[in-house]
């Protein structure tokens, strides 16, 4: 076990090698780190969320850089990038971790492009709650929301994660095995929502936005030059 703080920019490809060194090889490289942020998007601290993107999504994009130059000599591998159903479907309350979350979501499907002809596979892992330490001190901050216009959306995201705390419908066990079998599959998935709350919530979003898609589709072919 290598230690590693992916905010610090200077010994991410230090260790990056040293593991490719002790396997002689990378196969298979796991974005997992990061912590939360519940907030009104107003009351959140500017260190909270330099922090949040420092290590959620810079983190990421640090090792990834430095992992691709062995991976593309390989001409083999897979990029695993842990975001989150926040990164598909937010609720209110998770503004800056939601944005976090997309900004790696943005990058994996460009890049996903980019390694496609290389051999290099690239899977996005979307979970909704797990029963981990994700809601405890040591993984989330939170800024106890004070506004009172707030009170019914973040507010009631934060009581809601509050209360669920310890009894997520998500097992941690079950979700490392699915991401085993899709790092295994002949064609991997470059989305893998993991739990029924994730898959449910991406269902939605996608079904609000095909249908505003297309109740605005006139408005959107209206805007190219007149022939």
């Amino acid at each position: 076990v290598l230690p590693l703080d992916v905010a610090d920019a200077a010994a991410v490809p230090a260790a990056v090698a040293r593991a490719a060194q002790l396997g002689g090889r990378l196969d298979v490289v796991v974005n997992n780190a990061g912590f939360g942020l519940i907030s009104s998007a107003e009351e959140a601290a500017e260190a909270d969320i330099e922090r949040l993107l420092e290590v959620n999504f810079h983190g990421t994009r640090r090792v990834i850089q430095a992992a691709l130059p062995l991976l593309r000599k390989q001409r083999a591998g897979h990029i695993v990038n842990i975001t989150s159903i926040a990164g598909v479907a937010p609720s209110a309350g998770s503004a800056f971790y939601a944005a976090a979350k997309f900004a790696v979501e943005g990058m994996s499907l460009s890049l996903a492009q980019e390694l496609a002809p290389l051999g290099i596979k690239l899977t996005l892992v979307e979970p909704g709650a797990f029963r981990t330490d994700f809601l405890s001190e040591h993984s989330i901050r939170i800024t106890p929301v004070a506004i009172e216009d707030y009170a019914a959306t973040a507010g009631a995201t934060l009581a809601r994660l509050q209360s669920i705390a310890g009894s997520q419908a998500g097992d941690p066990v079950k979700a490392a095995q699915a991401i085993l079998a899709a790092v295994d599959a002949e064609e991997p998935p470059l989305h893998l929502l993991l739990g029924a709350d994730a898959y449910a919530r991406a269902q939605a979003r996608h079904e609000r936005f095909g249908a505003e898609l297309e109740r605005w589709k006139a408005v959107s072919l209206s805007t190219g030059f007149d022939a």
